[in-house]
């Protein structure tokens, strides 16, 4: 920000010094003609009166621009500690109503284990500081260091950590236990390594504070992660360990490289050296000198920190946790809708199929108001808890059916699918299994754009109608899309009509013939066990 011009200063400064000259000559008038018409005693008393009238008459016209400028801060200001717990409590209040839904045992036992340990961090919990890093960093060496500095030795054994374990600490003038949580390395090989890398990055995430480990320059494999975290709003403290291996101006320069690189992911106060384990110096004819960890940097900033931000962290993360909680059992109870929904699209897809097989249609432009049925609309409004009436739901189907037929999506589909079936019928069973396999494939993927449009709030997005039906006809026409359909369609539309053809008696031909009726060319056919007989010229 630019410094005034000093003119500007001189200009303002003459500026106050004209308008106090101003008020003080008012006040003085005032003071004369109040000593001329009034008592000497009583000229102070009505000062007070005066000067209390006008600022009782000014209070009103300013109150409108203080009350904007204290708005203004307090916007400017962090939301409260109070107020992200009230909105971790709403949010887990909306997570018991979505579990209420869920009908997968497991998966909803799952969350609610999750929902108690947001709530009881909510109630009264320590404060969790998850210690991350690769398996090379010394991040079990600093854990241990800090433990027994504050603590004394352990029982636990560490070393290589294969799975998480917590540690309790204690810091003075910080009410809140401190949680110290050990998590396994990153960037390990193998399939076991990938598991625990898993598990530390769902521990990180979990945490209030984190504590990124590492022995030198960040890889672009830390970077990254290091990115994800920080992204999420984890507050971060990036610990260069190690720092007994390398010269005072070595680290001064790699502490300088890892502030630039983390500009804007770590702030540069959070970026310190330590020693977790120092290397041990030896002694001719002794036993090696094993130094003190280099420790108190991180110990420093760690009690600052948490002592200034610590109840912030604590109820960043718990809503951040009852958000991400909030997110997955959303996403499962809208697996579930969807696996519903599609259910109500199949069943009206194949109902429809069957009374378009019984009864063609004049033509296939009619099929894309037949296969549009108001009550399956009605339905998957149900199913993601949309009321909406049945006119409501024919004038949804009528909307989507009349963009059905401006696409060209009947003819279109009735033609992919003629060519995908490769029908060798006689010509009125092959127009009816045609339509009535057209019908429920243009019924499905009426349905999916509604489930779509349900799926948004309601909403058909910034391309509209045509944009969500192009996109479900583009899915269904993918190769294996349409050969499951094919293969349903075959089973429950096809062979049905061969069936029917196949169970229809034999009639008396002309002139004594015994013949079947075909009902698809009208033609008269001999049976084979009756001779042919010719009519008489």
């Amino acid at each position: 920000m630019k410094s005034p011009r000093p003119w500007l200063l001189v200009v303002g400064l003459l500026l106050a010094i004209v308008i106090l000259s101003v008020v003080l000559q008012a006040v003085n008038s005032l003071l004369w003609q109040l000593s001329y018409w009034l008592p000497g005693w009583l000229v102070g008393p009505t000062l007070l009166l005066l000067l209390a009238a006008v600022v009782l008459t000014c209070y009103p016209l300013l109150q409108p621009w203080l009350s904007a400028k204290g708005s203004r801060k307090q916007a400017q200001r962090p939301k409260a500690a109070g107020t992200r717990s009230a909105a971790a409590k709403q949010n887990l209040e909306a997570i018991d109503q979505q579990l209420a839904q869920l009908r997968d045992a497991v998966s909803r036992e799952a969350l609610l284990e999750r929902r108690r340990q947001v709530e009881a961090s909510l109630q009264k919990g320590d404060l969790v500081v998850v210690i991350f890093g690769s398996g090379s960093s010394g991040k079990t060496s600093l854990i241990r260091a800090l433990i027994n500095d504050r603590i004394g030795a352990v029982g636990a054994a560490m070393g290589s950590t294969k799975e998480s374990q917590n540690y309790l600490l204690r810091l003075p003038d910080l009410q809140r236990s401190i949680q110290l949580r050990d998590t396994p390395g990153i960037l390990e090989s193998g399939q076991d390594g990938l598991e625990r890398e898993q598990q530390a990055r769902s521990e990180a995430v979990q945490g209030d504070l984190l504590i990124f480990v590492v022995d030198g320059d960040l890889r672009a494999s830390e970077f990254k992660i290091l990115q994800a975290l920080a992204q999420m709003g984890k507050r971060l403290i990036l610990v260069l360990n190690k720092c007994d291996l390398r010269g005072e101006s070595e680290e001064k320069r790699l502490l300088q490289l890892l502030q630039l690189r983390c500009g804007g992911l770590v702030r540069t106060e959070d970026v310190v050296s330590a020693s977790g384990s120092p290397q041990s110096i030896p002694q001719p004819g002794r036993k090696p000198l094993q130094p003190q960890a280099e420790i108190e940097r991180l110990l420093m900033r760690l009690a600052q920190l948490l002592r200034d931000e610590g109840e912030d962290l604590l109820a960043d993360n718990i809503l951040l946790q009852s958000s991400r909680l909030s997110t997955d059992s959303q996403n499962l109870l809208d697996k579930q809708r969807y696996r519903d929904a599609l259910e109500i699209v199949d069943r009206y897809g194949w109902i429809g199929a069957g009374a378009i097989a019984l009864t063609p249609l004049p033509g296939l432009d009619l099929l894309a108001t037949a296969a549009v049925n108001a009550q399956m609309v009605v339905e998957i409004g149900q199913i993601y808890s949309v009321n909406i009436t049945r006119a409501q739901g024919q004038q949804l189907a009528l909307s989507l059916g009349r963009t059905l037929a401006s696409l060209g999506l009947v003819k279109g589909g009735a033609g992919l699918l003629s060519a995908a079936m490769g029908l060798n019928l006689p010509a009125l069973l092959a127009s009816k299994a045609i339509q009535a396999v057209t019908g429920a494939w243009l019924t499905r993927l009426a349905g999916r754009s509604f489930i779509s449009y349900f799926r948004q709030q309601q909403n058909w997005g910034d391309g509209g109608i045509a944009a969500v039906v192009r996109e479900q006809y583009d899915l269904e026409k993918r190769d294996l899309n349409l050969k499951h359909f094919l293969e349903d369609a075959l089973a429950r539309v096809v062979e049905p009509l061969k069936q029917q053809v196949q169970q229809l008696p034999p009639r008396r031909g002309p002139r004594g013939v015994v013949a079947t009726m075909d009902p698809f060319d009208q033609a008269v056919k001999p049976t084979e066990d009756t001779p042919r007989q010719w009519p008489q010229k």
